[in-house]
């Protein structure tokens, strides 16, 4: 097994990924920047490094001072988390120019899941199912006109490098579609240096689910369930569920042997996840993700599998030991992200937290590395924690969830926790009868007060 592993990132998934090293008895190594000197994973880990300033770019994005980390520490193997540099196959491949271990896929299939084109391309002969759409980057407007017509008003503009929602815009009309292009064009060389874009049917009212898979790299890989991730802002997600309430059995199973196929005919190595837009019984795929995701732990809960401790197993060069039939799905979780936002206008909300108290009892865990007196730094993220419920079915589980989230004390900030109260007493949310668009349009009727 790995002699000490640096985690590359901060906040709940540093921490996450603490525990995990700890169960292994593996030593840890904690970077940080000098806003995060105070951050609990700081203090739990064996040992600690400062890597800069606060300025992301210059602390957790600066691949000379991780790679410093290492070499004055003796780390042999590097976990990224989520975010910064998870989904950057440069640096693993630097990593592993300099003889340590990333805990993450194959340079090659970061690179290729990274570039949307060749993601959709890659799915769809590995018989994934995909949106229908254009073969690649679209060039002129007039092309795109034609393809859009080709596949159907409402379309969708979207970068080819993109993510969390940007370079992405809808062209309901031929009269939309230049203003869209132009838009999703500079957003994309503004936020990813790469100005191109492709076209995809855009669905109405669609579910956003998404399959877990692992895989030791040896064609072997199975699938761990759906996360139905529909709930989202800005395409944004913000609660996460599983099992889906617009799946049955069968279409579980399906899309899962589907996908878990995928990943052995590609010998993928690690976690990742396939994510799929869901409409009218239909999966089309979007996008993979070739890391953690931030909604890992609604899939532990039903699951039982603990994937941080897997992925690094995995990646030590453990084989898979766990087979498709050993995988049973126990009950029904949910997670909600509590941001340091104003649960209205989502503005950020740094600063001290004056009290906190977690919720506690059956079925509730908290991933959160606040705590009372810790300041929010106004550099990252604002995600202060993820409340995750877990009951024998999914009413029960809403009945938990609806006693942690009045049980959850944190003043000193402004969070979202108002805005999941008032989801949870919500009719439609608790008949499970939502989309993409749904939460937006919860938003709108001004029932969320801060």
């Amino acid at each position: 097994m790995f002699e000490k592993i640096l985690i590359a990132n901060r906040g709940e998934i540093a921490l996450r990924i603490l525990r995990a090293c700890k169960d292994l008895g593996i030593p840890t190594v904690a970077v940080h920047s000098t806003a995060d000197a105070d951050a609990m994973h700081v203090r739990l880990a064996d040992e600690s490094v400062c890597i800069g300033p606060p300025a992301a770019r210059d602390s957790y994005l600066s691949v000379p001072a991780l790679l410093s980390a290492c070499e004055i520490t003796g780390a042999d193997a590097v976990h990224p988390g989520y975010g910064f540099l998870s989904e950057n196959a440069r640096f693993a491949e630097i990593l592993i120019e300099h003889g340590v271990h990333f805990i993450g896929p194959k340079p090659e299939h970061i690179r290729l899941m990274g570039d949307k084109i060749e993601a959709k391309r890659t799915a769809q002969r590995l018989g994934i199912p995909v949106v229908p759409g254009s073969d690649g980057g679209v060039g002129s407007d007039a092309d795109a006109l034609a393809i859009a017509r080709k596949i159907g008003f409402p379309v969708l503009v979207k970068a080819t490098a993109g993510g969390g929602g940007r370079g992405m815009k809808v062209a309901r009309s031929e009269a939309d579609l230049s203003v869209s292009l132009a838009t999703a064009r500079a957003e994309a060389k503004a936020a990813f240096g790469n100005d191109a874009v492709y076209l995809e049917k855009y669905l109405e009212t669609p579910r956003h689910i998404e399959i877990q898979v692992l895989g030791d790299g040896r064609g072997r890989a199975i699938h761990l369930g759906e996360r139905d991730c529909s709930l989202q802002r800005r395409h944004q997600k913000v609660l996460e569920e599983s099992p889906s309430p617009a799946l049955n059995t069968q279409a579980r199973n399906v899309i899962g042997e589907t996908v878990a196929k995928a990943m052995r005919d590609l010998k993928y190595l690690g976690v990742g996840t396939v994510e799929f837009l869901y409409e009218n019984g239909e999966f089309y795929f979007i996008e993979m993700n070739t890391r953690i995701q931030v909604e890992h732990p609604v899939t532990e809960m039903i699951t039982d599998i603990d994937l941080i401790l897997e992925q690094i197993r995995i990646a030590n060069g453990d084989e898979l030991t766990i087979a498709q039939g050993d995988v049973k799905f126990n009950g029904h979780a949910i997670e909600c992200r509590i941001n340091a936002e104003n649960p209205v206008s989502f503005r950020p909300s740094p600063g001290r937290i004056a009290h906190y108290h977690p919720p506690g009892g059956m079925g509730v865990r908290i991933d959160s590395a606040a705590y009372q007196g810790y300041a929010i730094p106004p550099h990252y993220d604002s995600l202060l924690g993820k409340l995750i419920v877990h009951g024998k079915t999914r009413t029960e589980c809403l009945m938990r969830l609806r006693r942690a989230l009045d049980e959850f004390v944190v003043d000193g900030v402004e969070t979202t926790l108002p805005l999941f109260r008032a989801l949870v007493r919500d009719q439609d949310f608790i008949d499970g009868g939502y989309h993409i668009h749904w939460l937006e349009q919860f938003l709108a009727k001004g029932v969320v007060g801060a």
